[in-house]
């Protein structure tokens, strides 16, 4: 006669989950961030015309995700750059654009979605006149402290300047971004 063996389980096991929920002591409140509002009211718009505001901050997720929106208002993007030790998902809600990671570039429009892994060097360029992305920055790392840097100058930084404060916030300027021409 074949014995069979069977494993054991204590019935109050059968309701217990395969791994443990972490316990926040004060989690985060559900919240609302308006159209054209920025999540604490600051605004931070990108080369002075162009709406790049926080939506999620780091604050909000333990440092793990900081999310913006982009409103482009002008055919420009950033220098080729690239972050050491964050990833950037971009959402591409309006507009088309050529963006560039790695070797690899990718014409872009709405409802498409780029990863620019953490490492590698990435930029982009706006070919439409008008655009709106969503980007997400994991982890959250200091982008919103860049951008309030960054919106503090009057008129654009010098090289010299930009660099040290990309070198500040975990980046590090490679060259200069796409062209249109």
């Amino acid at each position: 006669m074949l014995r069979r063996k069977f494993l054991t389980i204590a019935p109050f096991a059968l309701n217990t989950p395969p791994f443990a929920l972490p316990t926040m002591v004060n989690p985060p409140k559900p919240f609302v961030v308006k159209s054209g509002e920025a999540r604490f009211g600051t605004h931070t718009p990108y080369k002075g015309i162009n709406p790049n505001d926080i939506k999620i901050s780091g604050k909000d997720t333990n440092g793990q995700l900081a999310v913006f929106e982009y409103i482009g208002n002008e055919k420009v993007g950033p220098s080729l750059h690239v972050h050491h030790d964050q990833d950037e998902i971009f959402s591409i809600i309006e507009g088309e654009f050529l963006f560039q990671v790695g070797n690899e570039k990718f014409n872009v429009k709405a409802g498409d979605t780029v990863f620019a892994p953490r490492k590698i060097p990435h930029t982009w360029i706006q070919l439409s006149d008008k655009s709106k992305i969503l980007y997400y920055v994991q982890p959250a790392g200091k982008m919103e402290a860049f951008f309030l840097k960054m919106n503090e100058f009057k008129a654009p930084p010098t090289l010299q300047q930009a660099e040290q404060i990309h070198e500040a916030h975990g980046m590090t300027i490679l060259g200069p971004g796409l062209s249109l021409k």
